[in-house]
């Protein structure tokens, strides 16, 4: 496939706390958007700051804030499967003292009981559905559980009609997209997630694993990894963020720009550090979905 001048790429951030520093984007939306971009510095470990600087003007990121919003159970189940030091890394103890609405943590879905209840899924993927109508995008990029969104959207285009409330009109609101970026990915268990995802989806995705995350572990990953008929995967030597070194900023440009090339890997050597520590905040470039 060609490289063409410009990309368009959805972005879907994780189910992560934060702290924003930041008081001038006034609406919850604008913030996760922005905080998962990189134009506010947080205690975030997926800021993208980095990778739009190198992208410049070849790629349009496109930021998109999930619905749900998360509530004190829910990170309170989040908190108790997790060791001290990643609730750390990911805020979740800062985020569940959280007063304000615009910064309350919020999330794709959040499971119940036995794990295989999505619970908010439904109404993410309408707010999917409708960001789609909107214009055309080339892929979609997600983190963590932004990750597994990614590739469920991706799956879901490919067979819309298995979850008619994503139809308008009784059409699909975006044809198939041409590739997923899904870093710390895993498969979400419930009866609708598995209608979208079996027995398989063949949209081109890489799968970008951290060799020592914790908070989802290889295993996880493999479980979603093992139904893609179209995909790459690529290892650093971190834990649970998204890679930021220049060799996988160089990398990922590339993807974005002909996914089904032959590209070079970033290799071993490119070891990223945490972005929450060493990226630096630029000047908004991309597109936040929805905001004013």
């Amino acid at each position: 496939m060609a490289a063409k001048a410009t990309r368009k790429v959805l972005m879907l951030h994780g189910q992560v706390a934060v702290r924003a520093e930041r008081d001038d984007l006034q609406q919850t939306g604008e913030r996760h958007a922005a905080i998962f971009s990189g134009t506010l510095r947080t205690h975030s470990v997926c800021q993208l700051g980095a990778l739009r600087k190198a992208c410049a003007k070849d790629v349009e990121f496109v930021f998109v804030d999930a619905p749900y919003l998360l509530t004190p159970v829910d990170m309170a189940n989040l908190n108790s499967n997790l060791n001290s030091s990643t609730r750390d890394d990911l805020g979740i103890e800062e985020s569940a003292a959280v007063q304000d609405p615009a910064l309350s943590p919020r999330g794709w879905w959040t499971v119940q009981g036995n794990r295989n209840v999505t619970m908010g899924l439904e109404e993410s993927l309408s707010t999917l559905r409708d960001v789609l109508a909107k214009g055309r995008y080339d892929g979609v990029f997600g983190f963590s559980q932004g990750a597994a969104m990614a590739v469920l959207l991706a799956a879901l285009l490919e067979r819309p009609e298995v979850h008619a409330p994503f139809l308008i009109d009784g059409q699909p609101p975006h044809p198939p997209l041409q590739f997923c970026v899904s870093v710390a990915s895993f498969r979400p268990q419930s009866p609708l997630c598995d209608s979208i995802l079996l027995p398989s989806f063949s949209t081109p995705t890489l799968f970008i694993l951290g060799k020592t995350d914790v908070v989802v572990v290889e295993e996880r990953s493999k479980r979603v990894i093992d139904l893609s008929t179209h995909k790459r995967v690529e290892y650093h030597d971190g834990g649970h963020f998204v890679p930021s070194k220049a060799p996988w900023r160089k990398f990922l440009r590339s993807y974005i720009r002909d996914p089904t090339g032959d590209i070079t890997s970033p290799g071993p050597s490119a070891v990223s550090e945490n972005p929450s520590e060493t990226s630096t905040p630029i000047q908004f470039e991309g597109t936040t979905a929805g905001a004013t």
